[in-house]
């Protein structure tokens, strides 16, 4: 598709939305010309909050099926798109609710803390949920001294290094993140010596303990803003260019690995968003008992300062 393409059913996008009162959603992982006809552009629960403070009556999230599944337990009273409904997380997929109630009997003491990557169901077996900017200040808020993590592996292991709290991890992953090597990331420092290394907690712990800094999509923005450095080896997924370009065009950006690069993420379409909002489908529902509850804890992490 060429850039004439893109210009068009951009139009085309722009002029339905209007008229069915929707508002576009794009994670920062999404295809450059997605983010570009989106209102906003953001990480997942991120988007979710401010989707929700709208007066649309659709959300088209560009994303994946958990991020849906937030705006629906955020939004109840809007009708919320999946352009690509078969845009899964892996790592969401990973943990399940009746898997976590039995680790929960086996360590009762625990609160359990759930990543935003998670399915509704797993959110609603959770205490409180958290984000990668987050997670530490609310494992830290919680009395409890041992914390059930779910469901990342590797965020887990960089969590337990800057806690004195025993974390107890679940054993997913994200593919994306967790198949960066820490030799690629070193091979390019070598190239380009003057740069920082920033990279996600999703990342394997050989990564991170090469980087000069850890924080999840919207911390990088932060970190970058207030660095002084032209040059940065970004460890995530390589979607984030495009908005790291706009937003800092004087600096230049190192995505150390080609196999930075989420299939679901880019599973959704700026044809998928145009038959999306022609036919309002389809339609992303979590069931009411479950919404309450994930809700809940999804509140709870709200009121962690």
């Amino acid at each position: 598709m060429t850039v004439r393409d893109f210009t068009a059913i951009q139009a085309q996008i722009k002029k339905l939305k209007e008229e069915k009162n929707a508002i576009i959603l794009a994670h920062y992982y999404q295809r450059p010309e997605i983010q570009d006809v989106a209102d906003f552009v953001g990480d997942s629960f991120g988007l979710s909050q401010q989707a929700a403070e709208t007066d649309a009556e659709v959300i088209v999230f560009c994303g994946v099926h958990f991020m849906a599944e937030s705006a629906a337990i955020l939004s109840p009273d809007k009708k919320v798109l999946l352009p690509e409904p078969k845009a899964g997380c892996p790592m969401a997929d990973m943990a399940d609710a009746e898997g976590l109630k039995e680790l929960k009997k086996k360590y009762p003491n625990a609160a359990v803390v759930g990543y935003v990557n998670t399915t509704a169901e797993v959110k609603a077996e959770c205490d409180i949920c958290c984000t990668s900017a987050n997670v530490l200040n609310v494992v830290n808020s919680l009395p409890n001294k041992e914390i059930i993590y779910v469901p990342d592996k590797n965020m887990a292991d960089y969590l337990s290094k800057i806690t004195d709290k025993t974390i107890i991890p679940w054993a997913g992953y994200c593919y994306t993140h967790d198949r960066l090597l820490q030799e690629e990331v070193l091979k390019a420092k070598e190239e380009h010596p003057e740069s920082l290394i920033v990279v996600h907690p999703e990342c394997p712990k050989e990564v991170v303990e090469v980087a000069d800094e850890v924080t999840g999509t919207s911390g990088m923005f932060k970190y970058i803003e207030q660095s002084d450095a032209k040059k940065y080896i970004i460890g995530t997924e390589s979607g984030l260019k495009h908005a790291l370009q706009k937003k800092f065009p004087e600096k230049e950006f190192i995505f150390p690995s080609k196999n930075l690069v989420c299939a679901n993420m880019k599973a959704n379409t700026l044809d998928k968003i145009l038959e999306s909002l022609q036919t309002l489908e389809p339609v992303i529902t979590v069931d009411e008992e479950v919404r309450v509850k994930a809700r809940k804890a999804l509140d709870r992490m709200l009121e962690v300062k």
